[in-house]
C-alpha cells in the first residue's frame, strides 16, 4: 500500500475516532435530508397551488358576461410564475420577488405576494434547502474535522518523522487531500442524492444539473484545499481552527450580506412610489386622449382622418375611440418599457458589483452559479416580467382593436337608455384569448448564465492549489 492511501486511511481512523465528528457529520446527514424533503415540500406545494390559482383566474376571465370590451381592459387578469424542478434545490430570489402579477391596462404592475412579505421575517434569514447546506453547513463541518490535518503534525513534532519513515512532503499532504476529500465527498452525497432525485422530473434539463454538479464539487473541494493551505501555513491547531473559522465567518455569513447593501448604496434604485410618481409626470407630459385640443392626439386624429379619407370621426369605418385606446396604450407601454429598462440596468449594475465582490467570497460565486443554473435568479425573475408585460400588451390591444372594430362609434358615444346593451360585445370572445404560456429558457441558456459564477469558483480552486503545492514544501521546517 502507497503511503499516500497509508496516510490517508489513517486520518480517516483519527476522525471515526472522534466522537464529536461522527455526531455533527451524522446530523449534517440529517439536516440534508430534512433540507431535501421540505424544499421539495414546500416547492411542490407551491407549484400546485399557482398552478391552481392560474386555472381559476382564467376561468374566471373566460366566465365574463357580455361587456364592453375596454371594461375588460380593466378587469385585467391575473398570472402566476411557473417554478421549474430545479428550485426544490436552490430557490434564489423567488422568496423575495413574489409569485402573481395582475395584468391591466394603462399600468405595469409589480409582482406580489413573496413569501418574504406575508410569512415570517425569519425567511429573511434564507430557507432551509440543499443548497444552503451546501454552501454554509458542510465547509463549517470541513473545517472542525480537517483543521488539524497538517498543523497537528507539526505541532506534535510527526512530521519529520513521516519524513523519515520515507514519506515525502506532497506524500502526506495528498494523503490527508484524499482523507479530507473522501469526508467532503460523503458530506455532499446525501445533498447530491436529493439533487438527483429533484432534478428527475419533467422538465428539468442536463446541462444546468451538470453545471450545479460540477460547481458544487469544486466548491467542497475548494474548501478542502483551503483547509489543508491554512493547516500547512501555521505551526498550532488552535491557530488554524481560529483562521478558518474567520474565514468561514467573512466569506459566507458576512460578505455575501453586506455585499447587496454596497451594491444598493453605490447604485440607487428608485422605489416603486418614485417610479409612479416620474410615470403619471411624463403621462401629462405625453398627452392626454380625453381632451380635444392636446397637441399629440390633435395630431393623431388629424392622421386617422387623413388615412381614411373623411373629413369626420363619424364617417370613419371604426370607431375612433378604440383607435385612441390603441395609440393610448402604445404610448404608455413605451414610457413603461423605458422605465423598466432604466430599472434592470441599475440592478444589472449592483449584481455586477456583487459578482466583484466574489474575488473575496466563493460562496456569492457558488450561488449565482446555482441560481443562474436553477433559473431562479434575477435573470429568471426578469425573463417572466418581460413576458408578462409582451402578454399583458398584446392581451389589452386585442381588446382595444375589437373596440374598434365590434362596436360602432356612435354607439360608444350614445347616452340613451339601450346605448349599454349595443356597445357589448359577446361573451364568447374571452374565451379566444390566448391564455399566458410562459416559455422556459433552453438548459444551454441556463448553463450559460452560470458560467460566470463556474469560471470563479474554479479560479479560486486553481489558486489555492498552487498555494497548497508552495506551503507543502515547507513543511516540517522550523521557524
Amino acid at each position: 500500500m502507497s503511503a499516500t492511501r497509508l496516510i490517508a486511511r489513517d486520518e480517516l481512523r483519527l476522525m471515526v475516532r472522534n466522537r464529536v465528528a461522527v455526531i455533527a457529520f451524522t446530523l449534517l446527514v440529517l439536516l440534508t435530508l430534512v433540507a431535501v424533503l421540505s424544499s421539495w415540500a414546500h416547492q411542490h406545494g407551491n407549484a400546485e397551488l399557482r398552478a391552481r390559482h392560474q386555472h381559476a383566474a382564467e376561468h374566471a376571465f373566460d366566465a365574463q358576461p357580455d361587456r364592453h370590451p375596454h371594461r375588460v381592459v380593466h378587469y385585467g387578469h391575473f398570472i402566476f410564475r411557473p417554478l421549474g424542478p430545479l428550485a426544490a434545490f436552490d430557490p434564489g430570489v423567488d422568496a423575495f420577488t413574489g409569485s402573481s402579477m395582475f395584468l391591466e391596462g394603462h399600468r405595469q404592475n409589480t409582482t406580489n405576494f413573496g413569501d418574504v412579505r406575508q410569512s415570517s421575517l425569519l425567511v429573511r434569514f434564507g430557507q432551509l434547502t440543499p443548497a444552503f447546506v451546501l454552501q454554509a453547513v458542510a465547509p463549517l463541518l470541513l473545517i472542525f474535522l480537517g483543521y488539524g490535518a497538517l498543523a497537528r503534525e507539526t505541532e506534535r513534532g510527526t512530521m519529520r518523522l513521516l519524513m523519515l519513515q520515507g514519506a515525502s512532503r506532497g506524500q502526506v499532504v495528498r494523503g490527508k487531500l484524499r482523507a479530507l476529500g473522501t469526508v467532503a465527498l460523503l458530506a455532499g452525497l446525501p445533498a447530491m442524492i436529493g439533487f438527483v432525485a429533484i432534478a428527475d422530473q419533467p422538465g428539468a434539463l442536463a446541462l444546468p444539473i451538470a453545471t450545479i454538479a460540477i460547481g458544487y464539487a469544486a466548491y467542497l473541494a475548494l474548501w478542502v484545499v483551503l483547509i489543508l493551505l491554512v493547516s500547512a501555513s501555521v505551526r498550532r491547531s488552535r491557530d488554524a481552527l481560529l483562521a478558518l473559522v474567520a474565514m468561514w465567518a467573512v466569506a459566507v455569513v458576512l460578505l455575501p450580506r453586506v455585499a447587496p447593501d454596497l451594491a444598493s448604496a453605490a447604485v440607487p434604485l428608485q422605489n416603486r412610489l418614485q417610479t409612479d410618481v416620474a410615470i403619471a409626470r411624463d403621462l401629462r407630459r405625453m398627452g392626454d386622449s380625453h381632451n380635444p385640443d392636446d397637441p399629440h392626439f390633435a395630431a393623431f386624429k388629424q392622421s386617422v382622418l387623413k388615412r381614411y379619407g373623411v373629413m369626420r370621426v363619424e364617417d370613419l369605418p371604426v370607431n375612433y375611440k378604440g383607435l385612441l385606446a390603441l395609440e393610448g396604450e402604445r404610448l404608455t407601454s413605451e414610457l413603461f418599457e423605458r422605465y423598466a429598462g432604466k430599472s434592470y440596468a441599475a440592478q444589472n449594475r449592483q449584481n455586477a458589483l456583487v459578482m466583484g465582490v466574489s474575488v473575496l467570497s466563493p460562496a456569492i460565486a457558488l450561488r449565482s452559479l446555482s441560481m443562474a443554473a436553477a433559473g431562479t435568479d434575477f435573470a429568471g425573475h426578469r425573463r417572466f416580467l418581460e413576458q408578462a408585460e409582451a402578454y399583458r400588451y398584446a392581451l389589452v390591444q386585442r381588446l382595444n382593436r375589437m373596440q374598434a372594430e365590434a362596436v360602432s362609434y356612435s354607439d360608444d358615444t350614445a347616452t340613451d337608455t339601450d346605448a349599454d346593451r349595443r356597445k357589448r360585445v359577446a361573451a364568447d370572445n374571452w374565451e379566444q384569448m390566448p391564455d399566458f404560456t410562459y416559455r422556459a429558457p433552453s438548459g444551454a441558456a441556463l448553463a450559460t448564465g452560470a458560467l460566470p459564477g463556474l469560471a470563479i469558483v474554479l479560479g479560486w480552486l486553481a489558486v489555492a492549489g498552487v498555494l497548497l503545492v508552495r506551503a507543502s514544501r515547507r513543511l516540517g521546517e522550523s521557524r
